[in-house]
């Protein structure tokens, strides 16, 4: 599971203590034979201890070495990982871990405690283990599983894992209703891993600067050293990009992931700053969780080694990678096509992927030949399949019939993306099914239009919402201008607002829209990756 070139090499490291004065840090560093014993001494622990594969655990620890040794001592010992981001807020954590009726919880003591007070939330939940102090709430401390561990080592056995046996369930941000939790098998992390490496040529012994938590545990696997930066990865749009460059530097870090808002951040951080190429040594960026602008993918050319390669990978909770595609190929292509509103092109398929794009449907369909498919360039809704496309919710499990379709054997995932498939096989992402506006027998879909918007100087981001519901919708354009670039006064507010509908009259895409609104604060965005937008919590508002 843990591959190294050799047990001594680091596997992690983490920030240990504050930076120095000429800016270095200490990092507190574990090589791959540790992982690999202390993930074997805490399975063998667990198991010492009477829990069964199959039982679900539910992780409520900060990402770092301690988060990573755990999930692979969990896939060890059979047991099934609960993984919720702890961003979503408090009410949605409590249903989403409340809903997937945990066997256990391993916790640090705040997490503990707070699962004791709604204890009733969680009747299944006997088997607890606290990383860190524990105090009045029972079960074991992280400390006693690896001593029972150590001691039960030659008595007790690991589980035959099978690639069909469950390893996670993970949940979806909820940006288009509640979030459901999906059923990772071990089969569909392995092919995940497999393609991410072969398609990107990640190589034992590369550096990752791992922004995002789910990569460091793909390291791990691929032989690949996680730096972890000083950063709350739950909050990437709020990076301190200072840091990001002194771990990149001090590691000579070769890969990095993180979400269009992080790299967002830097690039404006660095342009403010008159900061040339930072980071000298990254060769492969990656960035996903919603599509990347032109203009940042450009100026984050600047900031890399020239020979970098800039992928940005397409995929959901449900199904990824999906599809993938180079920043040379989006700025000098594609970039000004999606400014012109033909939609977001995200690459070509990984190697195993089966799409197809087939008549727009908002109920069930139980079964494959109820679809129809639609010719290359018209708009519809995607559908995939693969090693990499999980088979189903096992928490909101109603929502199956609405996202799973049977094609004998297979089952093909409806994504919930709309957009099309041109001569080259490659999508053209154009927003949520969910997001579109219709009205007088039209449809507006969400990327296009807001393209045209977001081509305006001030504009940084924009969301096209409805007024009213379908089939009897008013469009509305709710627009966040760039930092600095707020109207200050009412009267700007109205010119603004004059030059951006000017602009939507001159496009046949958008000469429909007539109001727009100019937000006075940043758009409500998923907790994940600070990137989608909530549209639903903007109609809300505007309702």
């Amino acid at each position: 599971m843990v591959t190294s070139l050799a047990p001594g090499a680091i596997a992690i490291a983490e920030p240990d203590g504050p930076p120095q004065s000429d800016g270095a840090r200490s990092y507190a560093l574990t090589t791959f034979g540790s992982l690999d014993q202390r993930s074997d001494e805490i399975a063998k622990g667990l198991l010492a201890w009477g829990v069964k594969p199959g039982m679900r655990m539910a992780m409520l620890v900060p990402f770092g070495a301690g988060f990573i040794e755990l999930v692979f001592a969990l896939m060890k010992a059979g047991v099934v990982t609960v993984l919720v981001d702890p961003g979503m807020g408090r009410k949605h954590l409590v249903q989403c871990l409340s809903d997937a009726q945990p066997d256990g919880f391993i916790g640090i003591p705040k997490a503990q405690a707070v699962r004791t007070f709604l204890r009733r939330r969680f009747p299944n939940a006997k088997w607890n283990v606290t990383v860190g102090r524990r105090l009045f709430w029972g079960g074991k401390t992280l400390d006693q599983i690896l001593i029972l561990g150590k001691d039960q080592a030659e008595s007790v056995s690991f589980p035959r894992v099978e690639r069909s046996d469950g390893a996670a369930v993970i949940f979806t941000t909820g940006s288009t209703g509640p979030p459901k939790g999906v059923l990772y098998t071990h089969g569909i992390f392995h092919a995940q891993i497999d393609r991410i490496r072969d398609r990107y040529d990640i190589h034992r012994g590369a550096r990752d600067l791992a922004c995002f938590p789910l990569f460091g545990l793909f390291d791990a696997v691929m032989g690949v050293t996680t730096i972890i930066p000083d950063m709350d990865p739950t909050k990437p749009a709020a990076v301190n990009p200072e840091r990001l460059i002194e771990a990149a530097n001090q590691w000579d870090v070769n890969q990095a992931f993180g979400s269009p808002a992080l790299w967002n951040t830097v690039v404006r951080w660095a342009e403010a700053n008159q900061v040339q190429r930072p980071f000298p040594t990254l060769k492969l960026v990656l960035s996903a969780g919603a599509p990347v602008p032109v203009e940042t993918l450009a100026k984050l050319r600047q900031l890399v080694d020239p020979d970098a390669k800039i992928m940005t990978p397409y995929g959901a909770t449900e199904a990824l990678p999906l599809a993938s595609i180079e920043s040379r190929e989006v700025i000098a292509e594609t970039g000004p096509a999606s400014m012109k509103g033909k939609g977001t092109c995200v690459g070509t398929r990984f190697e195993g992927v089966a799409w197809r794009v087939i008549e727009i449907d908002d109920g069930a369909i139980s079964d494959v030949s109820n679809t129809r498919e639609l010719e290359r360039g018209k708009i519809g809704e995607l559908m995939v399949s693969g090693p990499m496309v999980t088979q189903q919710y096992v928490v909101r499990a109603d929502q199956n019939p609405l996202h799973k379709v049977q094609d004998g054997e297979r089952v093909w995932h409806r994504m919930g993306d709309v957009g099309y498939l041109d001569s080259r096989d490659r999508f053209w992402f154009c927003g949520r099914k969910a997001h579109r506006v219709t009205f007088e027998n039209r449809t507006l879909f969400t990327v296009p239009c807001e393209a045209v918007f977001n081509a305006h100087p001030a504009i940084y981001r924009s969301a096209l919402v409805p007024r009213g519901t379908r089939p009897h919708q008013q469009p509305v354009m709710v627009v966040e201008p760039h930092p600095g670039r707020m109207p200050a006064s009412d009267a700007e507010r109205e010119v603004l607002q004059t030059e951006l509908l000017d602009l939507a009259a001159r496009n046949p895409l958008t000469r429909r829209i007539k109001e727009v609104i100019v937000r006075d604060k940043p758009l409500p965005v998923d907790i994940r990756h600070n990137s989608k937008i909530f549209r639903e919590q903007l109609a809300d508002e505007i309702n």
